[in-house]
């Protein structure tokens, strides 16, 4: 069987149905129609690294650190995130001093941001988790931090593995 063939088995399952209904209802309902399956297009950063829906990374309830660089609970990014906040990470205090001793204080709290401590969730830059993974020979493994592969974004992966991820997964 060829792709062409493959492609066109929803039209013709539509059109069987459709015939189907057609001659056992009455003309008012069958005159209803039955939709053809038409190909889904799904965006990948709505997608995690697992290959399903991205989930929240701030858990509901949480409101002293939504985190996101859309600050909307999710790992995801647009073209204004320079960043690419993709990572849904639960940060360690190794990590908090590393980033910080790299330039980016996420420790203090500052207006419109809560500040961090150990344990909590926040989507981190593709490029900074990656820079501590690759510290953790140096530094020791807790300044990596661990990863929600739901809460990740698939975009993640044109920066990091999957096995790098899975190898920091966050288990509760």
């Amino acid at each position: 069987m060829n792709l062409r063939s493959l492609l066109s088995i929803p039209l013709t399952l539509s059109t069987l149905l459709n015939n189907r209904l057609q001659s056992i209802l009455p003309n008012s309902i069958s005159n209803i129609g039955v939709r053809s399956a038409t190909t889904m297009v799904l965006d990948q950063a709505k997608l995690n690294v697992l290959h399903s829906p991205l989930q929240p990374h701030t858990k509901e309830g949480d409101s002293t650190h939504p985190t996101g660089y859309q600050r909307d609970g999710y790992c995801w990014g647009n073209e204004q995130d320079p960043g690419h906040h993709f990572i849904g990470g639960i940060v360690t205090k190794e990590f908090l001093d590393y980033s910080k001793n790299k330039g980016n204080d996420l420790i203090t709290q500052r207006p419109g941001f809560p500040g961090l401590k150990d344990g909590c969730r926040w989507c981190l830059c593709v490029n900074r988790w990656k820079e501590a993974m690759l510290a953790s020979d140096k530094l020791g493994e807790k300044v990596v931090p661990r990863v929600d592969l739901s809460s990740t974004s698939l975009t993640a992966l044109k920066g990091v593995s999957i096995e790098d991820l899975k190898k920091y997964e966050y288990k509760p």
